[in-house]
């Protein structure tokens, strides 16, 4: 009903069709210098302020600075806000923010029919539609008629606003992102006081750009107001969550902050030795900041550096990670055989995105699994955990240094680049809910052997200067129990046993293997890691139809879940979405004699539940 309304912001309004909605997509796209990640990442502040559940997804273009107007450059940022609990950037979007050819050109697929299109018409030049590769003006040419089109000229708008600012047409210019933030926050009625204060907090020392980005916010949400373009106005109530409190956290921030609760929860000093990587940086990033908590960063010169780095402070007694993606993971490798045969240790956390080589920097991927599992010399196996969601990746990094420190080991914890940049609310823990995960120091210097085992088959942690501890160290083989070099053939195959036995005890020490839906059923939709979202709405869509359909997640990849073959085994059909060409498959094949279906993708982009829906449905129809 058109009414006149008072909007987030306390203004009044024209007459508009006041619209609520229960969940809303929205996808923000341009150039890499049009600031879309900006726009994005304080339209998600916002929206977390105001109580709606959310799930991000920035998606960069591979170049740092990729050529503009070209449909490679394009840089997106989508984000999916609901009334209630919601586990996906969303399958297509109600929303799309172009701001030129190229960027409306790349997304206009993922588009609902009758979806919005907010349209920079500046941008719409002949110079930029040749480069999108437009042999006419799709905003003349009548091939949008499926949507809701709204011609904006923002760049002009944004310049008329600045004027007297003293900036350059090109320095004004710059600020048209925000213009379309504050046409955004109009459309959705989101506030722009958190906005406001983050430009006054960011920009501070130059305030010419703090007067730039406010006129511009302020004028895009004036602009939602007076014209007469627009003629709805949506909201989307607060989500109704657990009780507790939240904040916004992307995968990174919170692998960062689960590494320092180990810290605490284990009384040690600890410490990171990296080498910047793309999508892995922001854990280096986020944890040099937390000096307080008597964490140490360190980052080195190359991939293998950082990561021997962690193995020496791990031999003085901290509990060390090294952070790093694919080509760092593979130069790493012989550091982390290293730690396997000095049993110290150490946690590596894998930010996966697109190979082989340098691949697709910026693009998430799931295909260092089998590099995970299996990409080391010798009989080498180390524990495998996998993160499921940007709030999970805390519990990923707290799990993997338990298992490090009690079985003195080094651990892999995968994420990808879906999970390391997308955000999400976190229900912040109680202290009392994380579990004490302090290893004693060997104790006794007259009885000690430095490869004595524990009942878990751990040996006991000495570190330098303690007096009586004095013990070798090294990548030779160990002659048991008293750590000397040894060459002995039934000691080598005592000893590489028995590490692999330790491993594989580990999962007497893992939870058993859970089920989301019946544990019976035509189908088991079984994923890994970053599919989690996507496969549970999917799954949850299924069911609502009545399909006979359960969701088995796997977060221990190495050693399975003692239970898991025998789960896997009762349902008619099993398949396996994964952003690879079917490494869990071929590791489930191996294991327990099954003969899942792959759906593969590796492009760069998540799957979206619509994708494992529809092959969902295929499998089901053929029971």
């Amino acid at each position: 009903m058109a009414t006149t309304v008072e909007t987030a912001n306390g203004q009044k309004t024209k007459s508009v069709d006041y619209v609520e909605l229960e969940d809303v997509t929205i996808r923000f796209a341009g150039d890499s210098g049009d600031g879309m990640q900006i726009t994005g990442t304080q339209f998600t502040t916002t929206t977390a302020q105001v109580g709606n559940d959310l799930s991000t997804f920035p998606d960069y273009p591979s170049e740092i600075r990729a050529p503009s107007g070209t449909l490679y450059g394009v840089s997106g940022f989508q984000i999916h806000f609901s009334s209630r609990a919601i586990h996906t950037p969303g399958d297509r979007f109600d929303t799309l923010v172009a701001m030129n050819p190229a960027a409306l050109k790349v997304n206009l697929k993922q588009l609902h029919e009758g979806g919005n299109i907010l349209v920079n018409t500046d941008s719409f030049d002949a110079k930029n539609l040749k480069l999108a590769k437009y042999e006419s003006n799709p905003l003349e040419d009548d091939s949008l008629r499926q949507y809701k089109v709204y011609p904006v000229p923002i760049t002009s708008l944004t310049t008329n606003a600045l004027e007297g600012t003293g900036l350059s047409a090109k320095d004004m210019a710059r600020s048209k992102n925000f213009f379309a933030l504050g046409l955004l926050y109009w459309m959705y009625d989101r506030p722009m006081e958190p906005t406001l204060n983050w430009i006054k907090e960011k920009f501070g020392k130059n305030p010419k750009v703090v007067e730039a980005n406010t006129l511009a916010l302020r004028a895009g949400y004036s602009f939602g107001n007076m014209t007469e373009i627009f003629s709805v106005q949506y909201s989307v109530r607060p989500a109704v969550l657990p009780a507790g409190t939240y904040r916004n956290v992307t995968g990174n921030e919170a692998t960062a902050l689960g590494m320092i609760a180990a810290c605490l929860k284990a009384g040690l000093p600890g410490f990171l030795g990296s080498y910047p990587i793309t999508p892995a940086t922001e854990i280096l990033q986020e944890l040099s900041r937390r000096k307080n908590f008597g964490f140490k960063t360190f980052q080195a010169e190359d991939e293998i550096a950082g990561v021997c780095t962690a193995i020496g402070a791990s031999f003085g007694g901290s509990l060390a990670f090294t952070t790093t993606s694919g080509p760092g993971m593979a130069l790493k490798t012989e550091a982390v055989g290293l730690a396997l045969m000095v049993e110290l240790p150490l946690v590596i956390v894998d930010v996966q995105r697109g190979g082989p080589s340098t691949g697709l920097p910026t693009k998430p991927e799931q295909s260092d699994l089998f590099q995970a599992v299996l990409g080391r010399n010798g009989e080498a196996p180390v524990p495998v955990i996998a993160a499921s969601s940007p709030a999970n990746c805390f519990y990923g990094a707290f799990e993997a240094a338990r298992i490090a420190l009690k079985y003195m080991t080094p651990v892999i914890l995968l994420t990808d680049g879906y999970l390391a940049n997308g955000s999400e609310p976190w229900l912040l823990p109680a202290d009392s809910e994380l579990p004490d995960i302090s290893v004693p120091f060997a104790s006794d210097p007259e009885k000690y052997q430095p490869y004595e085992r524990n009942d878990h088959l751990s040996r006991p942690w000495a570190v330098p200067g303690m007096a009586g501890f004095e013990h070798r160290i090294g990548g030779l083989e160990k002659q048991h129990i008293t750590g000397n070099v040894s060459h002995d053939p039934m000691n080598h195959q005592f000893m590489v046993e028995m590490r692999a036995k330790k491993i594989a005890g580990i999962a007497d020490d893992i939870p058993l293997q859970t089920v989301f839906g019946p544990e019976e059923a035509d189908l088991a939709i079984i994923g890994w890691g970053g599919t989690y979202g996507d496969i549970r709405t999917a799954v949850e869509r299924l069911q609502a139809k009545g399909k006979s359909v359960s969701h088995v997640h796997i977060k221990y990849l190495n050693p399975f879940p003692k239970n898991l073959g025998e789960v896997l085994r009762r349902y008619k059909k099993l398949l396996v979405p994964e952003m690879n060409l079917g490494q869990l498959a071929f590791l489930l094949r191996a294991h327990f004699h099954l003969d899942p279906v792959t759906l593969s993708k590796v492009q760069g982009r998540p799957f979206t539940p619509m994708e494992i829906e529809e092959k969902a449905n295929d499998i089901l129809n053929t029971l």
